[in-house]
């Protein structure tokens, strides 16, 4: 880990000044982020709404498909401070035992994608904190009794490279501890992500991703994995972004330990994203 973040240090200057553009369009992809940074004093103002379960039992007809619920509402900003090291803060709904997040990150793109280094490399680390009431149930994940376990980390490594003209794809090794979970629970979390972007047309990309966490609840059935799928589209002025996915919360903390809904079941939701861009 030392070797590769000196190794990033180095050379991250040079890389940068001769670097492939737009492996991927936006800083996120559906579910996960993306390896993209924003230039320097760029604003991303982003907002992001999942709805209810398309089908199945709490979906369908009576709630029109989902659309008359929310699963998970995103508000916030990243701002670049450089070229390549931006941060960013956002309030989520959240979907997950922990409700009302405020999720913090910082994203430093280490390595750029040139005619020498075949991948871009962007790290991440970013905190949940969650707002909600405390509850007076002793066994509640959300019963708070140190503020300590309102705090969640996530640290992830995007790779990515840029296949021609129209082909990316990147993968995201990801850690997540959580300050509180069961008591057969372990606190910590890997998994492992894969995300594509496929250029239709000047306007359109397709866009999926998927993350396989590595813990003993998945193994058993009791989670399952995010899975998105996602139509972009670039107007010029914003990039807007329609998906289906399986994953009602839209934060790190949120989305990878806690998924548990099905696609063969109708648990899938539909989404969008609206980014825009200001020059500050």
């Amino acid at each position: 880990m030392l070797f590769l973040v000196s190794m990033c240090i180095t050379y991250a200057y040079t890389q940068e000044r001769e670097s492939v553009q737009n492996t991927f369009k936006s800083t996120r992809v559906i579910n996960t982020h993306s390896v993209e940074t924003l230039q320097k004093n760029k604003l991303d103002i982003r907002i992001g709404h999942r709805f209810g379960d398309f089908a199945g039992s709490a979906g369908g007809w009576p709630t029109f498909y989902g659309l008359e619920n929310a699963a998970d509402v995103l508000i916030g900003f990243q701002y670049g401070l450089s070229n390549s090291l931006g941060i960013g803060l956002t309030r989520t709904k959240g979907a997950g035992p922990h409700r009302a997040l405020i999720n913090g990150q910082i994203k430093y793109r280490a390595l750029w994608q040139n005619d020498k280094i075949p991948v871009s490399v962007t790290l991440l680390a970013g905190t949940g904190f969650s707002t909600m009431q405390a509850s007076e149930n002793p066994e509640a994940l959300n019963r708070f009794e140190q503020y300590a376990h309102r705090f969640s980390y996530v640290y992830q490594a995007h790779i990515a490279r840029k296949f021609g003209d129209r082909f990316s794809l990147q993968i995201t090794p990801s850690y997540i501890h959580r300050n509180i979970t069961r008591f057969d629970v372990q606190n910590d979390i890997f998994s492992i992500g894969a995300a594509t972007r496929i250029q239709l047309s000047k306007v359109y990309a397709l866009l999926i991703d998927i993350t396989a966490p590595f813990s003993e609840q998945h193994s058993n059935g009791e989670y399952t994995l995010p899975v998105g799928l996602g139509l972009e589209i670039d107007t010029g002025g914003h990039i807007f972004q329609i998906n289906l996915t399986n994953a009602r919360g839209m934060a790190e903390t949120d989305y990878i330990p806690y998924t548990n809904s099905l696609w063969g079941e109708g648990q899938f939701r539909l989404g969008f994203t609206i980014s825009r861009l200001f020059n500050l």
